[in-house]
């Protein structure tokens, strides 16, 4: 378990074999990989986009949470993905032979799913070779307008009772997931720039993969990110879903020798399933 920036992340992601982010603190997971254990607590799952190593556990989650007795569990998708992930369902219960009740939710950018303690969480559009959506989740919060600091709390009161509004909401940016995606997605989103912790991916990290040959394939190459060093305002970044070919250590000397020490001091590398 990772605590970054103040939020706890549970994650596990290997470029083209499973990527599934737990966030307990918030009580869902983006991408659900191929259903790793502990995810199967986890009531709400927002899905990027539709590659198997993304997805392909989905049916999985939904059968393990009616099995244990817990509530039918919560699936985003962007509407590109709402038919085929029914038919996905439909297909699995003739299967199975069971309901795998759920909940499917289809949001894309310009919409909002309200979470738990007054945070949202918003898509936004990533650039994949398929449709994909990264999501920022923000906190709200009631801040009291500067004219009404120092008030006695019984006058507050009182102004509230009588029909004053005395609060201001105040949104800020908590968390960014980019998803499979462009590194023009830096540029084009202000939540990948501004929230307090960003989960990117970079899947290709040295020379042995170009930055064309990466592009090609959709995905954000190191040397990339270290162009863009000074976009990043982020107090943490989780670098995620390196490719299957790199060993931990090569991971961390690339990051080492490409990264400015104003990025690099910031970044944690997901490095789990490459040690």
């Amino acid at each position: 378990m990772l605590q970054l920036a103040g939020i706890a992340v549970d994650a596990v992601s290997v470029g083209g074999l499973e990527t599934c982010i737990q966030l307990p603190g918030y009580d869902l997971a983006i991408d659900i990989g191929r259903c790793p254990r502990s995810s199967v607590y986890k009531d709400t799952i927002l899905i990027t986009h539709g590659h198997m190593d993304h997805i392909g556990g989905i049916c999985y989650h939904a059968a393990t949470r009616g099995m244990m007795g817990l509530e039918p569990p919560t699936y985003v998708v962007g509407p590109e993905y709402t038919k085929a992930v029914s038919d996905l369902f439909n297909a699995y219960r003739r299967l199975d032979r069971s309901a795998l009740n759920h909940k499917l939710v289809t949001i894309g950018p310009g919409d909002e799913l309200p979470l738990t303690n007054g945070r949202v969480a918003r898509p936004f559009r990533s650039i994949h070779r398929i449709p994909c959506q990264g999501y920022g989740i923000w906190s709200t919060k009631k801040k009291l307008r500067a004219e009404y600091m120092g008030l006695p709390g019984v006058e507050l009161r009182d102004l509230r009772l009588s029909g004053v509004e005395i609060s201001d909401t105040v949104e800020a940016p908590e968390l960014a997931f980019t998803g499979d995606t462009l590194i023009e997605v830096v540029e084009r989103e202000e939540v990948v720039r501004k929230a307090r912790l960003l989960i990117m991916e970079v899947t290709f990290v040295d020379d042995r993969v170009t930055v064309e040959q990466c592009r090609s394939k959709g995905h954000i190459h190191l040397d990339e990110v270290a162009e863009r060093a000074d976009l990043f305002e982020n107090e943490a970044i989780l670098f995620t879903h390196f490719s299957g070919r790199y060993r931990g250590w090569e991971i961390r000397e690339a990051l080492r020798k490409r990264l400015p020490e104003r990025l690099l001091s910031r970044v944690t590398p997901l490095l789990g399933s490459h040690e």
